[in-house]
């Protein structure tokens, strides 16, 4: 494939929130840039979502396409692969209703507390479990997790697998009130 660059590689072509996913955070030659990113091409060599928008409209998402919702877009995904595809959909109409401006800038956001959970909150096995949450959550129920655990912490010297620990117990307290399961499918 020639070279495929974005201005913005954490908000995919087909509407994956690149920024938010386990690769897009890791270390060495795993590590993806984002759709359309530094590198993008020798690490993904073929992609038919950016093959089949060269053909039609050549947009920036997906959604912005004049055959959109094709079939790719009839039925969120039932699978996942490092990332949820489950708000693929939504997110899509989401930045349509509200400009794509307003929602780089939600996850600009996301990906800035994702990155701090990632540095100053994981004790070794929560990565892809924070950016699973920071993913399919919404952004104020993030808020108040991170609020309620700063809370219960104040003043007190808590150790990371602690802080991990209530964290994800918040953070799974919002997903189950939102009747959200925080697991990938395979």
């Amino acid at each position: 494939m020639k070279e495929y660059t974005r201005d913005y590689p954490r908000f995919s072509l087909c509407g994956l929130n690149c920024g938010l996913c386990p690769r897009y955070h890791a270390d060495g030659v795993s590590r993806c840039p984002g759709c359309g990113g530094p590198d993008f091409s020798r690490k993904h060599p073929s992609c038919p979502v950016i093959t089949c928008n060269k053909r039609h409209d050549n947009v920036e998402y997906c959604f912005q396409c004049s055959s959109y919702p094709c079939p790719r877009y009839s039925q969120p995904s039932d699978k996942d692969s490092f990332i949820s595809y489950r708000n693929v959909i939504s997110d899509f109409q989401r930045a349509d209703q509200q400009g794509i401006d307003s929602y780089k800038k939600e996850l600009d956001e996301k990906v800035a507390i994702l990155e701090y959970l990632i540095r100053d909150c994981n004790d070794g096995r929560r990565k892809g479990f924070y950016c699973l949450a920071l993913n399919l959550l919404k952004l104020s129920d993030v808020k108040d997790a991170l609020e309620e655990v700063d809370r219960g912490t104040s003043g007190r010297d808590t150790d990371v697998k602690e802080k991990a620990k209530r964290i994800v117990s918040a953070l799974e307290a919002r997903a189950d009130q939102a009747g959200i399961e925080l697991r990938l499918r395979k």
